[in-house]
């Protein structure tokens, strides 16, 4: 009688590791023949240099942090590829009560729409620059990350430059809420639940959220060492179908309850699962008594959450170019399109007849509504995924999208 798969995974503790987690604490990668051994990180940073290590064989990672890895944007970085993606959306952009304060004073309202919030924050930064103040501090989780680049993109495209007009700061997840409350910064974009930690302790306001900003956009990843990958392809086949299994499950309401209970144990969130229900549910508290519901804030399965779109990798990419992480050119290019593995995901669930896109790339921001689209195996719904400024990204005109940015 074999082991099965030995395979030792880094996560951080935020809610969209949930598809990992329960793949391990509710028998899917048993059942798969994988014994799966997790360790919680408490930074992105701390997860990218014990992948290069070889601590772990995969892990929990921001999307555009393989990218990152295999540009050779980061010091001790080992190749990584992206075979699964574990979820769409789930970040927010929390404020501070002052900042909010001010931004109600030019208009804003707890509608989470980003146009409006942006106006009223553009007008909050030229107000205190009049009066000599000193600049607006807004932390992300890594500067590799979809919170920098989101962040970046709601704030250019309100007519703020974020490279010259507010600071942007590193602090890991589960600091966010605490740097706000004693003042060390003034707002941050981040998963959940460390917005709904800030506004359960009254000392943060959600302003708007990235399903607003970009609907049913990626988030977070499986970032695996390509070496261990390619000597060991059951083993991570037999993996992504235990991460599908699971993806499923999480998606299922009847399973919510179980699913922040897991989360909510000693070792991944340690947070109640009150404090969870806002990502499972969309139902947000915004702070100072504003609710709403938010369609698809976070998505584990459904709308093809778990393919690791090109496109999606692709737009990331065209945001390290915009904001000057890496410089454009062909062979970045190739990187960049190389590093997300659809051929991996498909190969690992074609056995199982699940529903598979047709397509390795879509056109990003084209989808009004839900859409169905071609697919081997069951039927598959898309979007709809609209950026909140109306722009598309055709990952086929690249070229053309990079010279239309504006870079502040």
């Amino acid at each position: 009688m074999s082991m099965g798969h030995q395979i030792t995974a880094g996560f951080m503790p935020l809610f969209d590791s949930a598809v990992l987690v329960a793949a391990g604490e509710m028998g899917f990668a048993a059942r798969e023949g994988v014994e799966l051994t997790l360790h919680r990180e408490t930074s992105w940073a701390n997860i990218r240099d014990r992948i290069a290590i070889g601590h772990f064989h995969l892990a929990h990672m921001l999307g555009p942090m393989p990218l990152a890895c295999n540009l050779g944007l980061t010091p001790l970085a080992s190749e990584t590829i992206v075979p699964f993606s574990l979820g769409l959306g789930g970040n927010c952009i929390t404020v501070s009560n002052a900042i909010w304060a001010g931004m109600t004073a030019h208009g804003a309202e707890p509608d989470l729409d980003p146009a409006r919030a942006g106006a009223a924050l553009g007008a909050l930064i030229g107000e205190r620059a009049a009066a000599g103040r000193e600049p607006l501090r807004f932390a992300v989780v890594h500067p590799h990350s979809g919170h920098n680049y989101e962040l970046r993109y709601w704030l250019a495209a309100c007519g703020i430059d974020p490279s010259r007009q507010i600071e942007i700061v590193i602090v890991p997840p589960p600091f966010m809420a605490d740097a706000l409350a004693a003042g060390r910064i003034d707002g941050f974009c981040v998963g959940e639940p460390w917005n709904s930690t800030a506004v359960a302790a009254g000392t943060g306001r959600i302003v708007t959220v990235k399903a607003r900003l970009w609907r049913n956009s990626p988030e977070k990843v499986i970032g695996v060492r390509k070496a261990w990958a390619e000597k060991n392809p059951d083993a991570l086949s037999a993996l992504l179908r235990a991460l599908h299994h699971s993806a499923r499950w999480c998606q299922d309401p009847a399973n919510h309850g179980e699913l922040a209970a897991v989360m909510a144990q000693a070792g991944f969130l340690e947070l109640p699962s009150k404090i969870q229900m806002p990502i499972l549910t969309g139902h947000l508290k915004l702070g100072g008594g504003a609710e709403l519901a938010v369609d698809d804030f976070f998505l584990t399965f459904d709308k093809a959450a778990n393919f690791p779109w090109k496109s999606h990798a692709l737009w990331f990419y065209t945001q390290m170019v915009r904001w000057g992480h890496v410089a454009h050119s062909p062979e970045n290019l190739a990187i960049a399109r190389d590093c997300y593995r659809p051929d991996l995901y498909r190969s690992a669930l074609k056995p199982l007849g699940v529903a598979l896109p047709g397509a390795n790339s879509k056109v990003e921001g084209a989808l009004a509504k839900a859409t169905a689209v071609g697919a081997t195996g069951a039927g598959l719904m898309l979007g709809p995924d609209g950026f909140f400024d109306g722009q598309i990204f055709d990952p086929d005109k690249i070229d053309a999208y990079i010279a239309g940015q504006k870079a502040g």
